[in-house]
């Protein structure tokens, strides 16, 4: 066992109230997390560590295992709780100084002793920091991808107009990620509702360029395949002029400029009818009912 094993055993009491006193002047934030936690996870991870390094100071050995997986844990429910990266790092790297000062005191006879077991727990200290770094990074991220897919769906609302009729109003850029959640939930409306025609209108789409083009072709095939129709509304003037420079090919594609003219035409294709009625007084003196 070496020097630095048998001394954060020996101490462990003294450097528990060390990193307890040197939080107290770091990354304490006491707004989200209390007292009693913060004692009950540096009593905790301490007595892993101790535990794990009477075997080696390596902490991807198997005797590390339980620190990991402590650290991991803590790290996600940090980053949960509203810490920082850097914040939940440094809830291992306050325990530096009072490990020092340990050894310090106990090798203080022996400088080039000291160096040599600061030099080893502090790269040990050091990758657990990172350890916690790149658990906290992941677990933000994964946040961050789950948040973004379900911003997706959202913005993407398939919208049942009436019998056999939906409508797709698409808001913002088209890209390659967003057209598969599109494609998906239309498909899926299509076959759920057993719709004829879906209406996919790009009013709120600023640009159309050929890549948002072959977005949307890929889109209104893929409907067809499921036996709908589709049209295309929303076409501005300047999107009209875009797509005629850009040479894209929308001649097989039923195309309106608002999205009530393609809903009119959806009823008329499925045999309804709108039409201006006043109320005039019926046969049985009734209100005239409007004719669809």
């Amino acid at each position: 066992m070496s020097a630095y094993q048998q001394i954060i055993k020996k101490n462990q009491k003294t450097i528990l109230s060390g990193w307890l006193s040197e939080m107290e002047s770091s990354t304490r934030r006491n707004d989200l997390i209390n007292d009693a936690e913060i004692k009950q996870q540096t009593t905790e991870l301490l007595r892993l560590v101790v535990d794990a390094s009477q075997t080696n100071s390596d902490i991807q050995s198997e005797a590390f295992g339980p620190v990991r997986e402590f650290l991991k844990d803590m790290a996600k429910s940090r980053m949960e709780g509203g810490f920082t990266p850097s914040q939940t790092a440094m809830f291992v790297l306050s325990l530096k100084q009072p490990v020092f000062n340990a050894l310090r005191e106990s090798l203080n006879s022996s400088p080039q002793e000291l160096v040599d077991e600061i030099w080893t727990s502090g790269n040990l200290l050091d990758e657990l920091a990172m350890l916690t770094v790149d658990t906290a990074v992941g677990s933000r991220e994964q946040t961050i991808s789950r948040q973004q897919e379900e911003m997706l769906e959202l913005s993407t609302p398939v919208v049942k107009l009436w019998d056999g009729v939906l409508a797709l109003p698409l808001i913002g850029t088209l890209d390659s990620a967003r057209t598969q959640v599109v494609m998906e939930s239309l498909l899926s409306m299509i076959v759920e509702t057993n719709s004829q025609i879906a209406i996919i209108d790009i009013t709120g789409v600023p640009t159309v360029d050929t890549l948002v083009a072959q977005h949307l072709i890929k889109t209104i095939t893929a409907a067809r395949l499921m036996g709908a129709d589709c049209y295309l509304s929303g076409i501005r003037p300047a999107i009209a002029q875009t797509i005629v420079h850009l040479g894209i090919e929308l001649s097989e594609v039923q195309t309106k400029s608002k999205l009530s003219d393609a809903f009119a035409l959806a009823l008329q294709r499925i045999g309804k009818k709108v039409v201006n009625a006043k109320e005039s007084t019926g046969p049985n003196g009734g209100i005239k009912p409007k004719e669809l």
